[in-house]
């Protein structure tokens, strides 16, 4: 079975995540009542909904 010689520095490791994460994208929804764009799971700020709730006063 093979076995590493040595430890991986965390220099390396950071520059093998980071190839990974170059490749995901934010998860951008449209909003359906106010067509704006938002991330899932975040209320919308100019209408201030959260899943068809009402949870803040929305921005003037």
């Amino acid at each position: 079975m093979a076995v590493p010689k040595r430890k991986q520095t965390p220099s390396r490791t950071g520059m093998r995540r980071s190839q990974n994460m170059k490749l995901s994208s934010k998860n951008i929804v449209e909003d359906k009542k106010s067509g704006e764009y938002r991330l899932s799971h975040h209320m919308d700020l100019k209408t201030g909904t959260y899943k068809g709730r009402q949870v803040l006063d929305p921005k003037d």
